[in-house]
């Protein structure tokens, strides 16, 4: 099962007004099962119409359900975080929109993040809950540290430990610097596993190579799940052959990526049209006594 994080640049009309840009961003959905899309702009919904119109037309093989938060954030300046997911390869059990309310206010985290926990019968996790992330960049640190104690939170409410923190964290210079990146909770505790190393160029511009979109998994059963170096940027401009300035009226950031461990086999050619399912697959009494720490399991790829 694959799954990525991806800012779209101020995801809004003029994105889906260009049938170019459009028919590069439904090509980059169709390759994941789950994907958040951040930076979402428009207040008026229609741009996220158009969008689903166009992932979800007759005789396609996979059906995208939509989840959406509300508008985030506390200045006249909004985003909301987006949720696209295959509603035949995972089910929806749980959402929770962390919020101001108790705190009124007083974290330092602007763009509250939209929660949502998946039951994922074809993957060795029993389920599988996502925190999108997108840093204000000047309030970065801050806001990356104090996530351990949403991370905390969320964990004790669902009761489980498959938790993936997921998305733009600015976690690079000039908003955080590796001094400042070893006193942040998520990364000092060793149990927080970081996908993306801080060498992955994660922005399309030629001018850097900031390392800002990250990828992290809490615990060792949630990193044993992952797909060995499955996780990394998607170069859409090199994948399709796109000049600098195509490339940039798509996005500015590359979508992070990552595929978990199933438990049929699966073939997909990329673009997501082309999956077969095939192979030996446990049932659920069986899958759940199997995929043990330390016990063996049957899986296919």
């Amino acid at each position: 099962m694959k799954i990525a994080a991806f800012n779209i640049q101020k995801f809004g009309r003029s994105k889906v007004s260009d049938p170019d840009v459009l028919k590069i961003l439904v090509k980059i959905i169709f390759r994941y099962d789950i994907i958040v899309i951040l930076e979402v702009v428009d207040g008026t919904k229609e741009s996220v119409a158009a969008l689903m119109q166009a992932l979800n037309k007759p005789k396609r093989k996979h059906h995208y359900t939509l989840r959406i938060s509300t508008r985030l954030g506390r200045t006249r300046y909004k985003e909301q975080f987006m949720f696209l997911y295959r509603d035949d390869m995972v089910k929806l059990v749980g959402t929770y929109q962390s919020d101001d309310e108790k705190t009124k206010g007083q974290d330092n985290i602007d763009r509250d993040p939209y929660i949502l926990r998946f039951s994922c019968p074809n993957t060795v996790l029993e389920d599988l809950v996502m925190i999108p992330v997108h840093t204000k960049p000047e309030d970065a640190v801050k806001e990356l540290d104090e996530l351990y104690d949403l991370f905390i939170h969320v964990k004790k409410k669902w009761r489980t430990n498959n938790v993936m923190i997921l998305g733009d964290f600015n976690a690079d210079s000039p908003y955080v610097s590796k001094t400042k990146m070893k006193n942040i909770r998520i990364r000092s505790d060793k149990n927080f596993h970081w996908l993306i190393g801080d060498d992955v160029d994660t922005t399309v511009s030629p001018k850097n190579t900031n390392t800002y979109d990250r990828i992290v998994v809490y615990g060792d059963k949630m990193l044993q799940a992952v797909v060995p170096k499955s996780a990394k940027t998607f170069n859409f401009q090199k994948a399709y052959k796109l000049s600098d300035e195509q490339a940039l009226k798509v996005s500015d950031h590359y979508p992070v990526e990552v595929k978990l461990k199933t438990l049929v086999e699966r073939e997909d050619n990329g673009d997501g049209l082309t999956d077969k399912i095939g192979g030996l697959k446990l049932n659920n009494e069986n899958r759940k006594e199997e995929s043990e720490p330390g016990s063996w399991f049957c899986t296919l790829f």
